[in-house]
């Protein structure tokens, strides 16, 4: 069995081929890479993106894999745009389907779950942080359905929600997924829904959506955001040792 939790050292650079973008949102855009060498990885983990200007500069960020490892031979990366990135303007205002660029992994072994880890599972994202946990969601559909799963997920506005339709689809025929959504600067569109920011509140009624203690509680988002969702659910009780983040930005 091919070792998933190797550490960014062990795991050589290859090419990879962008076969499809997919836009998600006005800002987020989805970008599934075909590598020379494809990986199978546990649900949670990510790559590392190269690209090398023609002076030699090289520009490096890591993108959660938003696929799940079912779907052998594509990575699917969530990319959003940041005005201030070296990486993200590129890959949205030049490259296009058929470009090849650096990939290093998949890598990580914290942020993951599979099947063995058992549930029930708390979901909590914030923006594009919602990628790696739309694996996990993908990979438990298609692994493990009996585990229970409440998908908390942030976002501006309801045209902000990176994989809304799916998600909401999944909230409809998966008996035991659910979706709440907090918008922070929108109403609510759906009654189980919520028009403000995550607070301790919204993190109690998502747990006691679960109806019991989550085995694991995986939280990704900014800093900030992180920060905020983790002293909450401290303040809640929940174990410090079931929960893992993922952090990116400042």
């Amino acid at each position: 069995m091919m070792d998933t939790t190797l550490e960014e050292g062990h795991v050589q650079w290859q090419e990879a081929v962008i076969e499809r973008i997919e836009r998600q949102t006005e800002r987020v855009k989805s970008f599934f890479l075909r590598p020379q060498t494809w990986r199978s990885f546990r649900a949670g983990q990510h790559l590392d993106v190269r690209l090398t200007a023609p002076d030699g500069y090289q520009a490096q960020r890591s993108y959660s894999v938003a696929s799940p490892p079912e779907f052998e031979g594509l990575y699917e990366l969530v990319v959003e745009r940041l005005e201030d990135g070296e990486v993200s303007p590129f890959l949205h205002d030049v490259a296009e389907v058929g470009d090849a660029i650096e990939i290093r992994g998949p890598i990580g072994g914290h942020f993951a779950w599979g099947p063995e880890d058992g549930g029930p599972l708390l979901l909590v994202g914030g923006g594009s942080g919602v990628a790696p946990l739309m694996s996990i969601v993908r990979h438990r559909a298609a692994v493990s359905r009996d585990v229970a799963v409440v998908l908390l997920q942030a976002a501006r506005t309801w045209d902000n929600v990176i994989f809304r339709e799916e998600l909401i689809g999944r909230d409809a025929a998966e008996a035991n997924f659910t979706l709440l959504l907090s918008l922070s600067r929108d109403t609510a569109h759906r009654p189980q829904d919520y028009g403000r920011r995550i607070d301790a509140s919204l993190l109690n009624i998502s747990l006691a959506r679960l109806g019991t203690a989550p085995r694991l509680t995986f939280a990704c988002g900014s800093n900030a955001f992180v920060e905020a969702v983790t002293g909450y659910l401290l303040d809640l009780g929940s174990d410090p040792k079931t929960i893992r983040t993922e952090r990116f930005g400042g």
